[in-house]
């Protein structure tokens, strides 16, 4: 229930930097992965305004991902050392035949495709990984 009020509340448009910098990747290429319109992000930030609530969505969704790996590395064994975030980015960029040859990141732009790609990372967790 938290999440569904943060969405229709709107994130603060400055959480894309964030993410961005955590993942050790361009804003630019952050914002294409998931979808968003560059200019609109920025004018968000500069004028100390929310997300809309597809937006918030898509930046969350992102978010969730990182923290899912990031459980994911600390339930298996020692994660010292290990960053999720910049895993999560280089990982987005490989293509997968689970995914039948397409990189997760082509995905990360819709929530069923973010659902998708969670989806495969719990199945490598699992060891159902194909």
């Amino acid at each position: 229930m938290e999440c569904v009020r943060i969405v229709k509340l709107g994130v603060p448009a400055t959480v894309v930097d964030v993410l961005a910098k955590r993942m050790v990747m361009s804003k630019e290429k952050l914002v294409a992965i998931l979808g968003l319109a560059r200019a609109t992000v920025d004018r968000k930030a500069r004028e100390n305004k929310p997300l809309s609530a597809d937006e918030s969505s898509k930046v969350l969704g992102m978010a969730r991902l990182l923290g899912q790996v990031q459980a994911m590395v600390e339930e298996s064994g020692d994660p010292k050392g290990f960053n999720a975030a910049e895993w999560v980015a280089r990982w987005l960029e490989r293509p997968l035949p689970a995914l039948g040859g397409q990189r997760p990141a082509e995905l990360m732009d819709t929530p069923e495709g973010q659902r998708l790609v969670s989806q495969l990372v719990a199945r490598m967790q699992s060891g159902a990984y194909s």
